[in-house]
């Protein structure tokens, strides 16, 4: 009996999983993972995602829309063991090395206001405070939404202003293209 305790017991401290890394501090040697420009050269929202192959060099990413676009990939270069996100709540637009940093799963997020992201694109602004979050999205528009929320739906207008609106859009681009043979 004393030897099944001993083997459950070790079972278990072998099951514990590793220790999420804290958020790193963003510096001038912080680049965007997609776009290679220096974090810091951009306001707004950033992220960063720390993956189990690449331990305490996270992966930085210019607007929160590039690293949710990160997170959706089916090919990535580890698993990923943290994401997070700059606090916009309790951050200075312009200072993104001196915001907050809060884990991107308990963040609350404005999708489609009129705050445009570092790249001055649409971006998905992200709160600690759900209260914060909607506050900004009553001054500046947009919907409050998860993180859950936005990776489970495919881009739309209010996350990818580039995005064609829908079958309508096709149809017209086919019959311009017909009309020009």
């Amino acid at each position: 009996m004393k030897r099944l305790f001993l083997a459950l017991l070790l079972l278990a401290a072998c099951r514990q999983e590793a220790a999420i890394p804290d958020p790193v501090a963003l510096t001038p040697e912080s680049v965007g993972y997609f776009c290679q420009m220096n974090i810091l050269d951009h306001g707004g929202p950033k992220a960063q995602v720390h993956l189990d192959t690449f331990p305490g060099r996270p992966l930085f990413f210019s607007q929160i829309s590039d690293a949710a676009a990160y997170l959706r990939m089916p090919e990535r270069d580890g698993q990923i063991v943290a994401t997070y996100v700059t606090d916009m709540g309790a951050a200075d637009w312009n200072a993104p090395d001196r915001a907050p940093w809060v884990e991107a799963s308990k963040a609350t997020y404005v999708v489609g206001s009129d705050r445009l992201g570092g790249m001055d694109q649409p971006e998905l602004i992200p709160f600690a405070d759900p209260a914060k979050a909607s506050t900004f999205a009553a001054q500046h528009g947009g919907m409050v939404q998860t993180l859950d929320q936005i990776l489970a739906t495919a881009p739309t207008k209010t996350q990818d202003a580039a995005a064609p609106d829908d079958d309508a859009d096709f149809a017209a681009r086919l019959s311009r293209a017909k009309e020009s043979n």
